[in-house]
């Protein structure tokens, strides 16, 4: 999965009624496929972030979804 700072992070819910998490990468930490992400959502916590089946990165500058 490929993000760069200034991407959005949209993270399902992993089990039936549980809400969505939004935020925007601001830093990338390593690279390959599995980079670890740095991301403040929307609620202004801050976390590092391994994307996983659940994470759909929304790339800004190109207006698509990985």
């Amino acid at each position: 999965m490929h993000a760069s700072v200034g991407d959005r992070v949209v993270i399902h819910g992993r089990v039936v009624g549980a809400a969505e998490r939004a935020g925007e990468v601001i830093e990338v930490k390593g690279d390959g496929d599995s980079p670890l992400l740095v991301v403040r959502f929307d609620d202004g916590h801050e976390a590092i972030l391994s994307p996983g089946s659940d994470c759909e990165v929304r790339h800004v500058a190109s207006g698509t979804t990985a």
